[in-house]
This record gives C-alpha cells, structure tokens and sequence, in this order.
C-alpha cells in the first residue's frame, strides 16, 4: 500500500488510477460535445489535470482526435503516456493556472475529477486565455451513488465510523460542486452555466472495487495511514463473497462558454 504524504499529490497512486478508475457517462460526454457546435475533427479539446488520460480517451474514442491532455503529476504524466500509445493523444506538462498553450487555441477545455484542486479564479482566468471566441470550459466529477446499493452504504457508514469529522474534498456530490453553478454565474470569465449529468453503472470485481479505493487521494491523507489500512481491510471482509460489486456512478458536468 502506498503512503500518500499530501493532499493532491497522486505519486505512487497513478497505476491504481489507470487500472481501477471507472469510466464517466458517455451519454455526458455526447452531450457536451453537442454544445461545441463544431464537427468532432475540427474541434480543439484540451483535458487539465488529466491524470492517467482516462477522460481524454473517451474523448477520442468518441471521434475528437486533435487532443492535448495536461498533467502536472510525474507519475499519472507518465502513465497517461504510456495508457494512450495507441492514439494520437499529445500530452504536456503543465496546471489549470499555467497551461503552457498560446491564446486562442483550444474550443474546448476540461477538467475531469481535478477542478477541486485548482484555484478557482486563476485557472478561469488562464481558460479563457486559452479558449477561442465563444470556447468553452466544463468541469466534470464521477461521484457514485453509494445509496442505491446496500452493501456500499454499509461501507460508507464505516468510514464515517472511523472518522466523523473526515472531509471529501474530490467528491462530485460535495465540496466545491455544492455552490458551484452561482460561482461559475458570477465569473467576469464565463456565462451561460449549463448543468448536465448521467447515471451509468459499473460492474466492479473484487480487485477493481478495491483498487479504485486505493487510488483516492483525500481519503488516504486524512484518515492516516493505520486507519486507511482497517478501512480497506473491512471493505475485504464486505465483499469477500460478493463476485461482482454494482455501482451507479453519476457523471456531473458543468460547461460554461467563453465571455
């Protein structure tokens, strides 16, 4: 098990990333894309804080192919390279508040999982530097909904057990998303909020389940390493006779266009 030493800081995290992340809505991404108002070859799609590229490969499955993901992590850089050799997928370093692109050159910008951990002001306004005339810029979470499915409601209940006062930062149902659409609205940046989201469900086998746990940041940090370890160790105990875990994920979105 890794020891994660920080709040966003995913180093030693990026193989559980890549392997046991699930994918978002493809009914969300269709969506988006239909509020471009561009062909999918013609579109310029840039993902910020793309991690492993697990979002900007649904993108180019779904037919945008000129596609520039940026990740300021070594280790999910890395394995976002080695993930996406079968594309044509041009990946960067760079962060939401200091892409490295020239002004005016993307249609469309995201941030997948990874708005949470950016300054909001600052990467808003290096967005619309980015952004073409009229571009737009969607924030998009994958969060599941753990209270359609008992046993994950047992487990959620166990880690507030361990530790009440815990805090999910990276979760698409609290956190910044809570107030999310009026601070998009009061932007100087943006207009035009639109909000969209998508129910999908993910069969996960025991090592999938698990090891989508051990590729959460926030969660490892504040419950510290030792009640990490029990909380990963009652989930085993949950599941051990469970050969498939069903999880409804729904896919949020919140696209803003360029003023």
């Amino acid at each position: 098990m890794v020891k994660v030493k920080k709040s966003g800081d995913f180093s030693g995290l990026a193989s559980n990333y890549s392997k046991y992340r699930p994918d978002y809505s493809k009914s969300v991404l269709d969506a988006i894309k239909g509020l471009i108002k561009k062909n999918d070859s013609e579109i310029n799609f840039v993902d910020v804080g793309a991690g492993t590229g697990i979002w900007s490969r649904m993108v180019y499955e779904s037919g945008v192919k000129n596609i520039t993901s940026i990740e300021p992590n070594e280790d999910m850089y890395k394995m976002g390279v080695a993930d996406s050799l079968s594309t044509n997928i041009n990946w960067q370093k760079g962060s939401a508040e200091n892409t490295n692109l020239i002004e005016n050159s993307a249609d469309w910008i995201s941030m997948a999982s990874s708005f949470h951990w950016a300054n909001f002001d600052k990467a808003l306004k290096e967005f619309h530097r980015v952004l073409v005339p009229n571009g737009v810029f969607t924030a998009i979470w994958n969060p599941r909904l753990i209270e359609v499915n008992p046993i994950l409601i047992e487990i959620e209940n166990y880690l507030k057990t361990l530790k009440p006062t815990l805090n999910r930062v990276s979760s698409g149902r609290s956190g910044i998303t809570e107030n999310l659409t009026e601070k998009l609205n009061d932007s100087i940046y943006f207009k035009d909020v639109i909000y969209i989201d998508g129910r999908h469900i993910i069969k996960m086998d025991r090592e999938r389940y698990l090891g989508a746990w051990n590729s959460v940041n926030d969660l490892q940090v504040q419950l510290g390493e030792n009640l990490f370890k029990e909380f990963i160790e009652f989930i085993k105990k949950k599941i051990e006779n469970v050969e498939i875990i069903e999880a409804t994920y729904l896919t949020r979105s919140w696209t803003v266009r360029k003023k």
